[in-house]
């Protein structure tokens, strides 16, 4: 196997983690207000989550900085061609990390309600927008003989792009309330049970629609196993939430992501981004590559630090296992409240 394949490998694998861990933070995020009754019960939902959201987003960061050095080429027309729609994932990211950390600074409702605008925005444009590029990625764009992205905005939001989005938009959303479920207690944990049935449902059939227009219109022979592993976790994802076995039901809607990424970069090789005007315009593993060098840098890099990586990361999740419940949330003490203690 080439390094270039490799590395190709490498960032699918960056991109899969990225989207299984994400994935529930975003849901999280979007549920919000859906899954709350007050303050408190807001504080237990980012409380979930709290821990372990920004080291999630590692996942993106790796992904990204992988793809600029193994593939610059690719990486250059996807933050040219897709500017703007990567422009506002990346505002979204940003608002929703500082409304995480600012929505507590001051014990007012209103304030707290700005903020948590933010964090459901902030985790539905991502979840939205990542499965629009994605689906423009395998579909391709058109591109010139110098392979650059020749269309515009308008381009990327054609109804497969957009069907991507929406999958993505509802499967988080269904991985995030099965997360919830899984990781609360009381009213939290009822209410997330109650809405993983209907948003499996949904999630099913944008899925299904969306998995069987890839397979047929850009799938390998083999994808189809991807596919159907997909489609079964999901619909057991679902049986799984019905019947109240969170931690299996958690287990589907991870291991259906994972599958659904595979799909979608098993559909793209070797192909790294297709030129729908013209096959001989497209970026591939070998014309958008580094030097061989380069690679073989990055592969010693990658060899050594990611189990460490890895290893930190799974400590984390390991130490804030348990279980979160309104018994957990301590009084509201933000900057308002303390300087009232103190005059």
């Amino acid at each position: 196997m080439a390094l270039t394949d490799i590395w190709f490998l490498l960032i699918a694998v960056l991109w899969t983690g990225y989207f299984v861990l994400e994935g529930f933070d975003f849901g999280v995020g979007m549920l919000l207000r859906v899954l709350s009754r007050d303050n408190t019960d807001r504080r237990v939902l980012i409380n979930t989550i709290g821990p372990v959201w920004d080291g999630n987003e590692v996942w993106l960061l790796v992904a990204g900085g992988a793809t600029f050095a193994a593939f610059p080429l690719w990486y250059a027309n996807l933050f040219s061609g897709f500017y703007l729609a990567l422009l506002v994932i990346l505002v979204a990211l940003i608002v929703r990390g500082v409304a995480f950390e600012f929505r507590g600074k001051f014990d007012s409702d209103r304030w707290r309600r700005g903020w948590d605008v933010a964090i459901i925005v902030g985790s539905a444009v991502p979840a939205l927008l990542w499965g629009v590029a994605f689906g423009n990625i395998v579909r391709g764009v058109p591109l010139d003989a110098d392979h650059h992205f020749t269309g515009d905005f308008f381009t990327l939001l054609n109804p497969y792009a957009l069907l991507g989005g929406l999958t993505t938009l509802t499967v988080f959303a269904f991985h995030g309330a099965v997360f919830v479920a899984l990781k609360t207690e009381g009213e939290v944990r009822a209410r997330a049970k109650a809405l993983t049935v209907p948003l499996g449902g949904a999630a099913v059939v944008v899925g299904a629609a969306f998995l069987l227009r890839t397979q047929v219109a850009y799938g390998a022979d083999w994808t189809w196993v991807s596919v159907v592993v997909a489609a079964g976790a999901l619909v057991t994802a679902v049986l799984m939430a019905r019947v109240r076995r969170e931690g299996w039901a958690f287990a589907g809607t991870a291991l259906t992501i994972v599958a659904t990424t595979v799909t979608l970069f098993g559909s793209l090789y070797p192909d790294v981004l297709p030129a729908s005007n013209d096959a001989a315009n497209s970026l591939t593993t070998t014309n958008a590559s580094s030097t061989p060098y380069t690679l073989e840098i990055m592969t010693w890099v990658a060899v050594f630090f990611t189990p460490v990586v890895l290893a930190y990361q799974a400590w984390t999740y390991w130490v804030f296992r348990k279980r979160v419940s309104r018994a957990h949330i301590p009084a509201s003490q933000g900057l308002m409240a303390e300087q009232r203690q103190v005059s």
